[in-house]
């Protein structure tokens, strides 16, 4: 953790919702004028796209049939902690960005799947924001959490998360429902394993949980919507957090533990400026006086 070089951290699974919440923090950065540096969790996976198909192909000849970009092995966790370390010391390090699509192939002038050269984070940035899979990991030697300040789980539940991928993948992807569902179940030792334990070391968790019937993710036609839905926030300390006006800007909200508040799940933009912007500018006000 750092006073200068302050450091948020999103994690969540793929297909949990971690890119809306990045949306809701690039609104907050952009209205209170914070500089922030953008990671993304997949520029530290060890293998391009067609990389990692062969390594796939490899292992299940093998027997392993549980090689996923959720494990150590398929990731650079050693360099995602070294640049966290590096960026809360001196606000410098080594980024480099994954090339999703062609808008990214545009952006960035490299191919789809693969990824653009190391580089230097740009001087006088007033935070850095990590965005995937790992930015709370603790494994034997790896610990990335302990460097950032501000630790955010997207953790909806299960079935929800399935189904979000799902449709995703099926529809920005062209994968089959059957392509998904072997994906999910060759991930899930990972997942148990890597992803999950994450959640314990968060700040805060926002986890959706639908009131519609999701009881078969793998049929589902379409995402249960906001407003088929709750939120559970969990603080994992909520000493400093002012529940009582949490609930008095917030309608319909209620608290279910001491340290969790459940509302609506239409409200969650609402609740995350409410909760997040301060917890941002006590940040970027902590680093201007240091």
């Amino acid at each position: 953790m750092s006073v200068k070089h302050p450091i948020i951290s999103i994690t969540g699974s793929s297909g949990a919702g971690t890119t809306s919440v990045k949306k809701t923090f690039e609104q907050i950065f952009r209205r209170e004028s914070v500089n922030a540096v953008y990671v993304e969790g997949d520029s530290f996976h060890k293998y391009d796209r067609m990389e990692m198909r062969t390594k796939m192909a490899e292992e299940a000849k093998l027997g392993n049939k549980h090689f996923s970009h959720f494990s150590p092995e398929t990731n650079l966790l050693e360099k995602l902690e070294a640049t966290f370390k590096s960026y809360s010391e001196t606000g410098n390090g080594d980024i480099r960005y994954y090339i999703h699509d062609s808008v990214d192939e545009e952006a960035h002038g490299y191919k789809a799947g693969t990824f653009t050269p190391w580089k230097s984070i740009p001087e006088k940035t007033d935070l850095l924001f990590y965005e995937g899979l790992h930015g709370a990991v603790v494994t034997g030697d790896i610990n990335v959490a302990r460097y950032a300040d501000l630790k955010i789980g997207v953790v909806p539940v299960i079935n929800l998360e399935w189904i979000q991928k799902l449709h995703r993948d099926r529809s920005t992807r062209g994968y089959s429902t059957e392509a998904v569902t072997d994906t999910i179940l060759r991930r899930m030792p990972d997942y148990v394993n890597y992803i999950v334990p994450q959640f314990t070391q968060t700040d805060i968790n926002f986890q959706r949980v639908p009131t519609v019937d999701t009881s078969n993710p793998f049929v589902a036609r379409w995402i249960p919507t906001p407003d088929e839905s709750m939120v559970v926030i969990r603080f994992r300390s909520p000493r400093g957090i002012d529940f009582p006006y949490l609930l008095s800007m917030i309608p319909g909200s209620f608290m279910s533990r001491a340290n969790s508040i459940v509302i609506h799940g239409a409200k969650l933009d609402l609740a995350m400026q409410l909760i997040l912007t301060p917890m941002i500018m006590q940040l970027i006000d902590r680093k201007r006086r240091a």
